[in-house]
């Protein structure tokens, strides 16, 4: 009897085996997984994964530049606040100790693809002070940047030296432009800069009639090829709001907007600061 089983279990054997019906044994755990910078690929000519922030440094190539560093969050209580019933304040730079600065652009009147293409790349956050009279040739080339997430701002209807007007002209200006700019493009601006930097109390008495937040002017202005600074330091501090223009080379002296606007980057970095987002900041 033991002689026919065992027989029949090798027989049994043998035709598993021949069939391939062979009981699986339990599978192994699996090896621990080699760090990205050791771990061998897989395939011939398989690029290993890139390593975190490897695409931002390479859009930043593209345009000569290296990756600002991550600016901090922002405070849970705006610095900058209009009380309530209270006069629009006036700044030309955020309280702060972060190595921060802010960086605005005006008027409208250069409207280059590659400057779109650009902020795209880098995520630069920027406030765009916009005239209508600079802009209404072509609205839609602004549509991307509002969409990018850039700040919308005014900068009235016809750019005009607002002190030379008068208190119902003034408010003609500006809030025309408000209005101008909520049709175009779906906001509505909290944020104003005058024509020039000049503004007085009948100003200051519009931008509020208006609904905005804050009057903002600047500490330093990017030129050409350098910065116009207006403390005698001739450096950057905390917080600084930082004008710069949508000019091209007509403007620029053969240079274009992208150009300027890198050259604005690489000098904020030198000094050691990062960019913000004024709008969460007022």
């Amino acid at each position: 009897m033991k002689k026919t089983i065992a027989l029949w279990a090798a027989l049994t054997a043998v035709a598993l085996l021949v069939t391939g019906c062979t009981t699986e044994k339990p599978e192994a755990a699996p090896a621990p997984t080699a760090s990205p910078s050791t771990a061998p690929t897989r395939e011939a000519g398989r690029k290993a994964p890139e390593a975190p922030g490897a695409a931002a440094a390479a859009a930043y190539r593209r345009w000569g530049l290296k990756p600002f560093a991550a600016p901090p969050a922002p405070p849970a209580a705006k610095p900058v606040v209009r009380a309530a019933g209270g006069p629009v304040p006036v700044i030309s730079e955020i309280p702060t100790h972060e190595k921060i600065v802010f960086i605005t652009i005006d008027d409208g009147a250069e409207k280059d693809p590659e400057f779109v293409r650009m902020m795209k790349d880098l995520k630069v956050p920027v406030t765009m002070f916009l005239t209508d009279a600079a802009i209404r040739a072509d609205y839609p080339y602004f549509a991307p940047l509002v969409a990018q997430g850039h700040g919308l701002a005014n900068h009235t209807l016809t750019h005009p030296d607002l002190r030379t007007l008068s208190p119902e002209a003034q408010r003609r200006e500006i809030c025309g432009q408000q209005t101008k700019l909520k049709q175009r493009y779906g906001t509505t601006p909290r944020l104003f800069r005058p024509p020039y930097g000049n503004w007085n109390e009948a100003t200051r008495a519009a931008a509020g009639e208006c609904g905005l937040d804050a009057i903002v002017l600047w500490r330093e202005s990017m030129q050409i090829k350098n910065m116009q600074y207006q403390r005698g330091d001739r450096k950057l501090h905390p917080g600084d709001i930082i004008l710069a223009h949508f000019r091209g080379p007509s403007e620029l002296k053969g240079r274009t907007m992208t150009e300027m606007t890198a050259t604005l980057l690489r000098k904020i970095q030198e000094q050691g600061f990062t960019v913000a987002r004024l709008e969460d900041y007022v």
